[in-house]
């Protein structure tokens, strides 16, 4: 157990050099390229030590909140090897078994194309299309499932964010998610090896979708963060910016279901659910007064099932 967490421990730096992680160190530095113009509306002339200061903003990086984002990036790692990684659900088996239906309903065909350029074109947005949509129906039900959001609010409970937030999840969710990933992947190469055949490949850059490569590019550290990056509303209807999602970790109740999606915004204006930066003023973080204990690590990992069983007495009483 102690060799299994030492290892867990010293392979968290690999997140800096993984292109598929949000932390890779490539995504960190286009953060703080973008956080400079947001500096500079409030900060003129530009000072270093005055930015360093803003985007390290001790309070900040050092609150209890934010300190119990890291103990949680670290621990939730050990839990994945020991408890869920052997029984979360795998691509392979759902790419064949999704090929073979669609054959089954269609019937077999020939490869449409054996031009790579356009496989690989396309296999790489259909694989993109299917990560993001599965992303955001998984995040919906997360907020509208009473037992999913008392797991989903460990997450929400963040009263400061930094891009370790994104790792502030109960390892249920992050169960939930691993399973998301292997059957939007699965359904994707179903369909590509359904179309195309077996010789498939994406464009990637350093191993990530170029698509979501691009999209963590353009300051998606800054989702979880206190610097407000909009995109303005016209970008906004398509794409979700860093202060919009920001918005949906607001502590008001009408912005808790709200801007679900991860890159595209075109899921939540078919749900009704996007709202641009620029209708919402000053906000906070946090679940307001839907707190319930998220302060240390063992109520982060308890406080999901005291939520469920307050709830279920409450309505066995009723």
């Amino acid at each position: 157990m102690v060799e299994l967490l030492s290892e867990s421990i010293l392979l968290l730096p690999g997140y800096l050099v993984d292109a598929n992680k949000r932390i890779f160190g490539l995504y960190l530095l286009s953060t703080l390229f973008f956080a400079v113009p947001v500096f500079l509306l409030k900060n003129r002339p530009f000072k270093f030590m005055a930015f360093t200061g803003y985007v390290f903003n001790k309070k900040i990086w050092l609150h209890p909140s934010a300190r119990l984002d890291y103990s949680l990036f670290i621990v939730n790692r050990f839990l994945k090897l020991i408890l869920w990684a052997p029984i979360v659900l795998t691509m392979v088996p759902i790419a064949i078994g999704f090929s073979g239906a669609i054959e089954n309903v269609f019937g077999e065909i020939k490869p449409i194309t054996n031009n790579q350029v356009v496989i690989v074109s396309v296999f790489t947005f259909i694989l993109f299309i299917f990560d993001d949509f599965t992303r955001f129906l998984l995040h919906f039900l997360l907020h509208k499932v009473p037992i999913l959001w008392d797991f989903h609010k460990v997450h929400h409970s963040a009263i400061v964010m930094t891009p370790m937030t994104i790792y502030r999840s109960h390892p249920f969710e992050s169960y939930l998610y691993a399973c998301r990933m292997a059957l939007s992947q699965g359904l994707a190469v179903g369909i590509g090896y359904y179309l195309f055949g077996p010789t498939l490949s994406m464009f990637d850059v350093l191993g990530a979708n170029v698509f979501v490569f691009v999209f963590n590019l353009m300051g998606s550290n800054l989702r979880h963060s206190h610097i407000w990056w909009s995109w303005g509303d016209k970008v906004e209807a398509w794409f979700i910016s860093p202060a919009q999602h920001q918005i949906h970790h607001s502590d008001k109740t009408e912005h808790f279901d709200r801007n679900l999606g991860s890159a595209l915004a075109i899921w939540d204006r078919g749900c009704g659910t996007l709202i641009k930066s620029s209708e919402t003023g000053k906000i906070r973080f946090g679940i307001g007064n839907q707190e319930s204990g998220h302060k240390s690590l063992l109520e982060a990992y308890i406080s999901p099932f005291k939520d469920i069983w307050k709830r279920r007495k409450a309505d066995s009483d009723y």
